[in-house]
C-alpha cells in the first residue's frame, strides 16, 4: 500500500510546489520532465514508487498458490515496474514538441504503461469471484471511458496537443488505478491474517 500512497503524494506535493502548475491541464509526466522545477523531487520518489511495484509483484506471485490469475497478476506487476524503471531515461522533455523524438519515446513507453495497468485489473478481476471482481470491473470500465474522452478530445483539435482537460482525465485514470492496487494489497493483507480465503472467492 505504501507505493499508491507515494505515488499520489508525490503527485500532489509536485503539483503544489510547482507554481501555475495546473492539475487540470497539465500532464502528470510534466513534474518528471527535463526542465520541470520538480524533476530533482519527483524523479527519485517515482524510481521508490516502483521499486515498491515490483517488490508488491513479488509478494502477490509469492502468495497466489494454485491461482492462476493472481500468479498472472503478480507477473504483470513485476513486469510494469521494471518497465517504469527502463522509462525513466525516457523522460518527457518540457518546451519540445509532442512528436519530437525523445517526447515519441516517452509516449510509446506510457502508452504500453497503460496497457499494461489494463491488463493487471483484468486478471486482478479474474482472480477473485467476490465484491473484487465487480470492483476491478468498475475501475476498467472508468479508465476505458476517460480514455475514449481524451481521445476524443484530442482528435477534437486535431492531435497536435494535449486536450485542454488531459491532466484531470489522465488523473481519473492514475488515481483509480493506485486506489485499485491499494484495495487490492489490503485484500491479501486481510487473508494473510487470516480475514479471507487465498484468492477464488
Amino acid at each position: 500500500m505504501l507505493a499508491p500512497m507515494l505515488w499520489v503524494g508525490t503527485d500532489i506535493l509536485a503539483g503544489m510546489l510547482w507554481k501555475d502548475y495546473s492539475f487540470i491541464s497539465q500532464a502528470i509526466s510534466e513534474l518528471s520532465a527535463i526542465g520541470a522545477p520538480t524533476r530533482p523531487l519527483v524523479a527519485p520518489l517515482i524510481v521508490v514508487y516502483l521499486v515498491l511495484v515490483i517488490a508488491f509483484g513479488l509478494g502477490v506471485w509469492r502468495y497466489a498458490s494454485r491461482n492462476r490469475a493472481l500468479h498472472v497478476t503478480g507477473g504483470l506487476l513485476i513486469v510494469s515496474g521494471l518497465l517504469g524503471l527502463a522509462s525513466t531515461p525516457f523522460s518527457m522533455h518540457l518546451g519540445e514538441a509532442v512528436s519530437s523524438p525523445a517526447n515519441t519515446m516517452h509516449s510509446i513507453f506510457a502508452g504500453v504503461g497503460v496497457i499494461f495497468f489494463l491488463l493487471i485489473i483484468g486478471f486482478g478481476a479474474v482472480a477473485y469471484r467476490n465484491w473484487f471482481r465487480f470492483y476491478s470491473i468498475g475501475t476498467l470500465l472508468t479508465l476505458l471511458v476517460a480514455g475514449v474522452v481524451s481521445f476524443g478530445l484530442a482528435a477534437a483539435q486535431g492531435g497536435i496537443a494535449p486536450p485542454q482537460w488531459f491532466g484531470l482525465i489522465e488523473r481519473i485514470n492514475a488515481y483509480g488505478y493506485m486506489l485499485w492496487m491499494a484495495v487490492l494489497a489490503l485484500i491479501l493483507l486481510l487473508a494473510e491474517r487470516g480475514g479471507l480465503e487465498k484468492g477464488n472467492n
